[in-house]
C-alpha cells in the first residue's frame, strides 16, 4: 500500500469508526426489558457425565466444585448489584445447573427440561432448541429471562461456545436470537 495523505487517512479513520457498530455494555443490556440471558452453569470439573449418571441423583453427576459455587454466588451478586431482576429464572434439571441457579440467589427457579443437556443424546438437540425458542417467543416482549443451561444448548442457540459461568445476553429477532453482549465469569 502506498502513501496516504494525512487528511485522507483521517477521513478513512472516521469512516471506519462510524461503520463499526457500537457495542452495548453487556450488564446494562442484561437489565433492559426483553433481555434474555443464557448462562452456562458454573465450574463443574470434567466433561459430560459419569457412567451410571441419573438425573434424580446428584451423587451420580458431575457437580459444581467449591470454585463453581463461589463463581455462581459472585455472578448473582454482580447481577443483583446492577439491580437486574427476572420475569423467569429457568434451569436445566442437571444438578450443576440447578445449583448454579439456586446459588445466584436472584429469585424463584423453575426446572425447564428443554434446557437439559443433550451432550450424550445429540439427536435431542433440534427438539430441545425449538422448544426453548418457542417458549421465548410466547413470552411478552418485555419479559426478562435467565436460562441456566449447558454449553451444548447455548452453542445450538447462538453458535457460541461459552466458558463455565459465562452469560450471553441476547434478544429475540426475526432471525432467532441476536447476541447483544457477553458477561464473562468473575
Amino acid at each position: 500500500m502506498g502513501y496516504i495523505p494525512p487528511m485522507r487517512a483521517f477521513f478513512i479513520l472516521i469512516l471506519l469508526i462510524l461503520a463499526t457498530p457500537l457495542r452495548a455494555d453487556p450488564l446494562a443490556a442484561a437489565g433492559q426489558p426483553g433481555a434474555i440471558l443464557l448462562m452456562r452453569h458454573a465450574i463443574a470439573p470434567g466433561t459430560g457425565d459419569p457412567a451410571g449418571f441419573r438425573l434424580d441423583d446428584c451423587r451420580t453427576q458431575r457437580n459444581l466444585s467449591a470454585a463453581g459455587q463461589a463463581q455462581a454466588r459472585a455472578i448473582g451478586a454482580r447481577l443483583a448489584e446492577a439491580g437486574i431482576t427476572f420475569t423467569q429464572i429457568l434451569t436445566s434439571e442437571w444438578c450443576r445447573a440447578r445449583d448454579t441457579a439456586r446459588l445466584l440467589n436472584l429469585g424463584p427457579v423453575t426446572a425447564f427440561p428443554p434446557a437439559n443437556s443433550f451432550f450424550s443424546t445429540r439427536q435431542d438437540e433440534p427438539a430441545q432448541t425449538a422448544a426453548i425458542l418457542a417458549h421465548l417467543d410466547a413470552l411478552p416482549p418485555q419479559a426478562r429471562v435467565l436460562i441456566v443451561t449447558h454449553q451444548v444448548n447455548i452453542t445450538a442457540l447462538t453458535g457460541i461456545v461459552p466458558q463455565s459461568g459465562e452469560t450471553l445476553v441476547v434478544r429475540r429477532s426475526a432471525q432467532g436470537l441476536q447476541l447483544v453482549g457477553r458477561l464473562p465469569p468473575p
